[in-house]
Parts: C-alpha cells; sequence; structure tokens
C-alpha cells in the first residue's frame, strides 16, 4: 500500500503523524511511505531520517494525498483540503466529526473511507488512540491553567499550591476519565486542593483510593457542578461521550458565579465542550474572558508538546495502520473489531451510530455498507 505523510497545516501544529521509526516498520512490511517534505521538522525529525529509514520526500502536500491509497495525520482536514479527499482514499486521523459537520458532508459527498483515531474501541471500553493524547492534554490542562492564573497572564494572581499560611487554588475537575484523572494527579502533585466530578461513582472510588492529596469526589449532578465551579480558581474540562458531542455541563450562568479572575480550560472543546461559554481557539490566538472568567480552548493543545505528543501518538496507531497496509482495510476491520469501530464514514454512508446520531444523519452499519 502507498502510504501518505503530509505536514500539518492547523494552527501551530507541530506534530507529525509518523516517525521515522514507524515508517521503517510499514517500509519493512513491503509498503511505500511518502512524507511530505518538512513534516516532521516540528516535533525534531529530520527529512534526512525518513529517507533513511525508506520514505520517499515529496515536495507539496497535494502530492502526499494525490499518489497514497491510505494518509495517515494528525489533526482533521481543514477547509484548504477538502479538495483533496477523493473516492477510494483511507483517511487515517483525529476527525471528531460531531464538532465539525461539513467536513462530515465532505467526507460523505467525496466517499472518503474516514478511520478517527478517537473512536477506535476496545470491548472493555478503553479508546487506545486517544489516550495518549488525552494523557497529554490532561496533564497540560493543569501547567496552562496555572500559567494563566499568573496576574501578568491574566488571571486572578493565585499560586496554585498556595504557601505556608495561604491556601491553595481550589481546581474543579469535570470527568474522570483518561483526562481528568491525569489533570488530577498533576494538580495534587502541585498542592493544589481538588474537586473531581463524574458521573460513574466506580471510577471515584478508584481514583480516591489511587491519587493522594487534597482530592474530594462527588458525584455528577447540576446542583453538585454548579457549587464547584462556583469555588473554583481553575475549571477544567475533561467530559467525553465516544464520537458524540460533549454534554454541556457548566452553564454561562455558573460561570458568571466563578471569581474574577478565575480560569477555565476545556479539553473537550474539540468534541464540542462541556462548558457552556467555551469555543475553539488557537495557539495563536488561545484566549477570551467570559464575564471576568479567563478561557483557553485551544483544540489541539498536546500540539504544543509535538516531541513528546508525535512518539506518543505514533507508539498508538502504528499497529493499526500496519493492520490496514497489511489486509486492507476490509480484511483489517473485519479481523479487528476495536478497528471497525474507528470507521466513521465508508462509501458515503456514516458508519458509527453515535456520529450518526451527533450530526443528525442516518447510521449505516459498517458491516451492512461493506457487504
Amino acid at each position: 500500500m502507498i502510504i501518505g505523510v503530509p505536514k500539518e497545516i492547523k494552527d501551530h501544529e507541530y506534530r507529525v503523524a509518523l516517525t521515522p521509526g514507524g515508517a521503517a516498520a510499514l517500509i519493512h512490511n513491503g509498503h511505500q511511505v511518502l512524507v511530505e517534505a518538512g513534516a516532521g521538522r516540528g516535533s525534531g525529525f529530520a527529512d534526512e531520517e525518513y529517507v533513511a529509514a525508506g520514505a520517499k520526500l515529496v515536495d507539496s502536500h497535494a502530492k502526499a494525498f494525490a499518489a497514497a491509497e491510505m494518509v495517515i495525520k494528525v489533526k482533521e482536514p481543514l477547509p484548504e483540503e477538502y479538495g483533496l479527499l477523493r473516492e477510494g482514499l483511507i483517511l487515517f486521523t483525529y476527525l471528531h466529526l460531531a464538532a465539525v459537520p461539513q467536513l462530515a458532508r465532505v467526507l460523505l459527498e467525496n466517499k472518503v473511507v474516514a478511520v478517527a483515531y478517537e473512536t477506535v474501541e476496545l470491548s472493555d471500553g478503553s479508546l487506545p488512540l486517544l489516550t495518549p493524547m488525552s494523557e497529554v492534554a490532561g496533564r497540560m490542562a493543569v501547567q496552562v491553567g496555572a500559567y494563566y492564573l499568573e496576574r501578568l497572564n491574566g488571571g486572578r494572581g493565585v499560586l496554585l499550591g498556595g504557601v505556608p499560611g495561604v491556601p491553595p487554588a481550589n481546581v474543579v475537575i469535570l470527568g474522570a476519565g483518561v483526562v481528568g484523572s491525569n489533570a488530577a494527579r498533576v494538580a495534587l502533585g502541585m498542592g493544589a486542593n481538588v474537586i473531581l466530578i463524574n458521573r460513574g461513582l466506580e471510577r471515584l472510588r478508584y481514583l480516591s483510593e489511587a491519587l493522594h492529596g487534597n482530592l474530594v469526589t462527588l458525584a455528577s449532578n447540576p446542583y453538585n457542578v454548579a457549587e464547584a465551579v462556583r469555588h473554583a480558581d481553575l475549571l477544567i474540562g475533561g467530559v467525553l461521550i465516544t464520537g458524540a458531542k460533549a454534554p454541556r455541563l457548566v452553564t454561562r450562568e455558573m460561570i458568571g458565579t466563578m471569581p474574577p479572575g478565575s480560569v477555565v480550560v476545556d479539553v473537550s472543546v474539540d468534541q464540542g465542550g462541556c462548558v457552556e461559554t467555551c469555543h475553539p481557539t488557537t495557539h495563536s490566538d488561545p484566549t477570551y474572558f467570559v464575564d471576568g472568567v479567563l478561557h483557553y480552548c485551544v483544540a489541539n493543545m498536546p500540539g504544543a508538546v509535538p516531541r513528546t505528543s508525535t512518539i506518543a501518538l505514533s507508539n498508538a496507531t502504528l499497529s493499526y495502520a500496519l493492520q490496514i497496509a497489511d489486509r486492507g482495510l476490509v480484511g483489517a476491520v473485519r479481523r479487528d473489531p476495536a478497528l471497525a469501530k474507528g470507521v466513521n464514514a465508508c462509501r458515503g454512508f456514516l458508519t458509527h451510530e453515535a456520529v450518526a446520531a451527533a450530526l443528525g444523519l442516518p447510521y449505516h452499519p459498517l458491516e451492512q455498507v461493506l457487504s
């Protein structure tokens, strides 16, 4: 199979979908890898490393798509890339289609086979290709929040861990999944008071035993959320429903009760956000204020630490890319039910039920479409 690796064009997106080591693994199995010149530079991988691994460099974005049977990316295609999406192309990347209906329409109209990292799902409900970036984003959310709580960066001038005689900051985390648990671990390590809110009580029981420090766990309901938000110096949104839009747990009215200069970091913004006042921002222009509360809603947070993120992502995605390349899409998804759940669109049909429901479009089971 011919695999294309284009350079990412999203604002300040320095990750690349494949490391030179990943390219070498695909080439070892008999596949051809086309890498756009400069694609790995932002993550610290020189063109020469890809060439040494056996990849072929191409000198334009269009060429990385045109000759490829499968394109491996990090982020969803942007409007300027829509014209490169053609019938039969396998697109393997983060898609988050519930939040970008325009892209969903293009994928359907052009009959692209769209495999989304974020909906590849194991039998236990875990998301192996979303997990590494959720780990990065969860940990980053606390350090980003601590930065913006500084007065010179727009915040209320609170040190996350406090000092003797001065109480630490109050950090409220919505969702106790991968993002939330990683955010809690870092915030507790910095000495903050942490309130972790989640719908599932078993998860809270586990984390209350596993995490140590000033931790309070709360069951998710409107009253508990409103009360916790009212006292938050830093509010982190980490709620996820696989394939669907994130539920809006925090209203604008709740935001208005937060102390002036407090900070919101909504990691779930790439799925629509769990805070009503959030909308996607970029690394170039990351923040804005609503009712005196600073909002940081960058939809590709891990792109700020591309070396770590690229290696972690490629570690997770490579085995699935090899399955598709070695067996073809049909053979790969019939062999691996987890990968089959990653197929969001195929041959002009939406094949993931939650994505279809979020977009208000018909759902067609993948096996039905393939047969």
